[in-house]
């Protein structure tokens, strides 16, 4: 075999990082034995894998289609040095998940997961769905969580479970008595996601065919008081009675509990969408990644809507 898995191991580093440097710290190696090892790469078969661009170092042709190939080898050597090892052979995990997921869902499903595996290894990385599938695309998660659609050609997504919006203000706001009509919200104030969120391209979507026109942006028809990343954040702001707000109802019910928050009616938007485990096609499935999604079925069981699934309450 004219390779190595160092070399390997270099290549896919190199190619996550774009830079020598960086992916000689993330293997704890010197800078020079990376060098080293990727030219030898390189030099044994007569080919360039990557584009230099000064300290910079970009995927080529050749490069993008040696990647996913690369990558699942280490995984399966991984596996394989377990078993010789007589380990548990599940392995790490790069897990990726959108912020409702992250917070209230994720957390029990990893600790779950390595209360059976305490060999194994988790990182677990919260973004919004925009980001998420960026970094599935480029290799650096072995699996994402997604709230929503996911359309992209390199990506393979299944369902997990169903999720619902809510749209919720404080017991004190108007919009909390009467009638919620659609001229009521366009006239409330709103605290939102941020864009490139599942949470809002979800209520976009929903409250789009109730506008006039089809090109209508519902950013411009809302008053959009804030822009949040976080959905306790929203929660808070909502709570305090500066606008009314659109999440998940998992991060909602134990607030709708203690009465803190109202949940406004609105039978008339679409507002359902899914959770999903979303994977790059040319990546290997893992042990781990089998045995953490199995983990994620089992957490939902039976439920068919995310705030279903029985989780410890919150005082």
């Amino acid at each position: 075999m004219r390779y190595s898995l160092r070399q390997l191991a270099v290549f896919v580093a190199v190619a996550r990082h774009d830079n020598v440097s960086l992916a000689a710290d993330s293997l704890a190696m010197s800078q020079s034995a990376a060098s080293t090892a990727l030219a030898e790469l390189e030099r044994q078969f007569d080919c360039r894998l990557f584009d230099r661009h000064g300290k910079r170092l970009r995927l080529n042709g050749l490069g993008r289609e040696l990647l996913p190939k690369a990558i699942a080898l280490l995984d399966q050597a991984e596996e394989l040095e377990q078993l010789l090892g007589q380990q548990d052979a599940t392995g790490s995990l790069e897990i990726g998940a959108t912020l409702t997921i992250g917070n209230y869902l994720a957390p029990q499903i990893i600790g779950d997961f390595l209360h059976h595996h305490p060999a194994s290894r988790v990182e677990l990385h919260v973004h919004n769905t925009h980001q998420l599938i960026d970094k599935l695309v480029h290799f650096e998660l072995d699996i994402g969580l997604v709230e929503g659609e996911v359309e992209h050609p390199l990506l393979e997504a299944t369902h997990w479970v169903s999720d619902q919006l809510s749209i919720f203000c404080a017991p004190s706001h108007p919009l909390a008595q009467g009638e919620v009509t659609l001229e009521r919200l366009l006239a409330a104030r709103w605290i939102m996601r941020e864009r490139g969120s599942g949470t809002r391209g979800t209520f976009e979507q929903a409250l789009r065919p109730h506008l006039d026109g089809p090109s209508t942006s519902v950013s411009q028809r809302l008053d959009i008081m804030l822009e949040l990343e976080h959905t306790e954040a929203i929660k808070r702001a909502v709570e305090a009675g500066l606008g009314i707000g659109c999440i998940s109802r998992l991060a909602l019910r134990d607030a709708f509990r203690r009465g803190s928050l109202v949940e406004l009616p609105t039978p008339w938007l679409e507002l359902t969408r899914a959770y999903r485990f979303v994977h790059h096609r040319d990546r290997f499935i893992t042990q781990a990644m089998r045995e953490f999604v199995a983990g994620c079925r089992n957490l939902s069981g039976s439920a068919s809507r995310s705030d279903e699934i029985i989780l410890p309450q919150v005082p």
